[in-house]
């Protein structure tokens, strides 16, 4: 039988006037929820134990100054393209802990501690999300540093300026440690952003970090599987590294892209952070086209979290395919 336009009216009216409805729906009283739960996300390359482990992300306004070659319209129609809100840009950062052998080693730190409180808990999340999945910073053996911005070296450091890792190694990029620790340099450094970030760095690693720090070469492994490799342009030793474990690889992209709607989609932007751009861009269509070829998983430090997929051909950039949620490691 087919319900009339009167009938269905009817029906609606009734249910309205329903006291049941009525007196269930004003007896409604559970809090809404002002937090996310810890994020952390774990999976296997072969038999060593990949811990994705949030920092937060940080929400900020977009402006013509983001992209040094593309005007602020291209990256909002980009945003829009990408279903994300048009004028601002959310940057996420997933720095990581790998179990290997029973050894803890940590990719980057995030913003740290004190950012925290600054940030109101946007960022410097990393040690609270540790400890949530179980991982006491204490037990941290080594600290493997993929470049010297602010995002990846702040959290070696807790709020009071003493290390966040105490008995952890510090491992760093043997051209990136001769840059920023050059007095030469520091001295030629210019702009808003250079000389805060030399100044920075000499904080960091003079707050009792010098005696633990071991610079790596490129194209060794830093840990067993753990192979550094040269992807410069963001700075001048930036490094990604491969992680190698059985027939499973998986590409630590470090700081190739930022947000890959953007410079994944396309590779030809230069966003502001990269020192060099045109040598970010080189090393981007490197990095990209080799992990389109082999079918190698990634992982991106700023990609949305759980941080980690496939990237395939798009046009004239590349598509990042997320790895699919698993509930079982």
């Amino acid at each position: 039988m087919e319900l009339s336009r009167r009938q269905a009216l009817a029906g609606a009216a009734a249910l309205a006037a329903s006291p049941m409805l009525t007196t269930s729906a004003a007896q409604a009283s559970a809090p809404l929820a002002d937090k996310q739960a810890p994020s952390f996300y774990r999976y296997k390359i072969g038999d060593v134990q990949v811990n994705a482990i949030s920092d937060g992300a940080n929400t900020f306004p977009l402006t013509d100054a983001y992209t040094s070659n593309v005007k602020k319209d291209a990256v909002n129609a980009a945003l829009e393209k990408a279903f994300l809100p048009k004028d601002q840009i959310t940057t996420n950062y997933a720095p990581l802990v790998l179990n290997i052998g029973g050894k803890l080693i940590a990719i980057d730190t995030g913003n740290g501690a004190a950012a925290f409180a600054a940030s109101k808990g946007n960022v410097g999340q990393f040690t609270a999300n540790m400890l949530a999945a179980g991982i006491d910073p204490k037990a941290i053996d080594m600290v493997v540093i993929s470049h010297f911005h602010g995002d990846h070296v702040n959290g070696l450091l807790l709020a009071d300026g003493t290390p966040a890792f105490p008995n952890a190694e510090v491992l760093v990029p043997a051209v990136e440690w001769k840059f920023w620790m050059d007095d030469g340099e520091m001295s030629r450094a210019s702009g808003d952003r250079m000389p805060g970030l030399f100044k920075n760095n000499r904080r960091i690693f003079d707050a009792g970090l010098k005696k633990k720090v071991t610079p790596y070469e490129w194209g060794k492994d830093v840990a067993p599987g753990l192979l550094a490799v040269e992807s410069i342009g963001h700075t001048p030793g930036h490094t990604s590294y491969v992680l190698s474990s059985g027939k499973d690889k998986l590409f630590i992209q470090s700081d190739v892209t930022n947000s890959p709607a953007l410079f994944a989609a396309n590779p030809g932007w230069h966003v502001s952070f990269d020192q060099d751009p045109a040598q970010a861009e080189t090393t981007r269509r490197k990095v990209y086209d080799m992990l389109v070829a082999d079918r190698m998983r990634v992982q991106g430090f700023h990609y949305p979290f759980p941080a980690n997929g496939f990237v395939e051909k798009d046009g004239s950039g590349y598509r990042l395919v997320p790895s699919p949620w698993s509930p079982i490691i």
